[in-house]
C-alpha cells in the first residue's frame, strides 16, 4: 500500500513509517511541523500528531478521499464529533491506544466489573516526559470500561513508552492488572493491523476493538 503520515517525524510517526516500510509498503506523503512531503497520492493517512493539527488532517483526508487511522491523544469531545461526521464520507479507525495487549486488558476489565461492587479501585499510568496530555487516553478507556468514577494518577518519567496498572482491593485482598509497553513497536503493530482492516471497509467510524475482534 501507499501510505501517508501526519506527524511522520515524531516518535510514533517514525515508528509506524519504519514498520510499514519493513513490510514492503511505500511512504508517499507526509505532513509535519516543517511542512508537507509529497511524491504520490496516498491510499490511506495515519495521524499521530497533536489535537491542534486535526483540522489540517481532516482537510488532507477530504482532498485525497482516503481512509484515516488516528491515534492522536487529548482530542476534545467536539473533535471526536468532527471525526464521526467525517466518517460519513470515509472509513476511520480511531483509538487512544493501538496495543493488542491493552485490548486484552480491557476484555479482562469488562469481565471483572460486575463482581467488584464495594471494592476500592484506582488507575495509575506512566508515560515519557514529553507526553502532553494527562491522564492518558488509555487510562480514560479503562475508566470508561469500568463504568465507575475512578481516580487516575499520572506519572511523566524519562522515556517510558506506556505503563498502565489497575488496582482493585477489598479489606482482605488486592488484585492488580497491569500492562507495560516495551517499545512503540507495540502500537505500530496495531496500526498495521488497522491499515489492513480499513482498506476493505465501507465508510464508518471504527475503534481498535473492532479491528481486534472482528467476526
Amino acid at each position: 500500500m501507499k501510505f501517508g503520515i501526519v506527524g511522520y517525524k515524531g516518535r510514533m510517526g517514525n515508528e509506524v513509517k519504519l514498520l510499514f516500510e519493513e513490510k514492503g509498503h511505500e511512504f508517499v506523503w507526509g505532513y509535519d511541523k516543517d511542512g508537507e512531503y509529497f511524491s504520490q497520492t496516498p491510499e490511506l493517512i495515519i495521524d499521530f500528531s497533536l489535537p491542534e493539527v486535526l483540522e489540517k488532517t481532516i482537510e488532507f483526508v477530504k482532498n485525497f478521499k482516503v481512509p484515516l487511522i488516528i491515534g492522536t491523544t487529548g482530542l476534545s469531545e467536539e473533535q471526536l464529533q468532527s471525526l464521526k461526521l467525517l466518517s460519513q464520507e470515509i472509513p476511520i479507525v480511531q483509538s487512544y491506544n493501538f496495543s493488542i495487549g491493552i485490548q486484552l486488558f480491557l476484555k479482562v476489565v469488562d469481565l471483572l466489573k460486575e463482581y467488584i461492587d464495594g471494592w476500592d479501585i484506582e488507575i495509575v499510568e506512566a508515560h515519557h516526559r514529553f507526553k502532553k496530555d494527562k491522564p492518558s487516553g488509555t487510562a480514560k478507556m479503562i475508566k470508561e470500561c469500568l463504568e465507575k468514577e475512578v481516580p487516575i494518577s499520572s506519572l511523566r518519567l524519562g522515556n517510558v513508552p506506556g505503563d498502565h496498572i489497575l488496582y482493585l482491593a477489598n479489606l482482605g485482598e488486592v488484585l492488580t492488572i497491569s500492562h507495560r509497553a516495551l517499545s512503540r513497536r507495540a502500537f505500530a503493530d496495531g496500526v498495521y493491523k488497522s491499515a489492513n482492516f480499513i482498506l476493505n471497509k465501507e465508510n464508518g467510524f471504527y475503534i481498535f476493538e473492532d479491528v481486534m475482534f472482528e467476526n
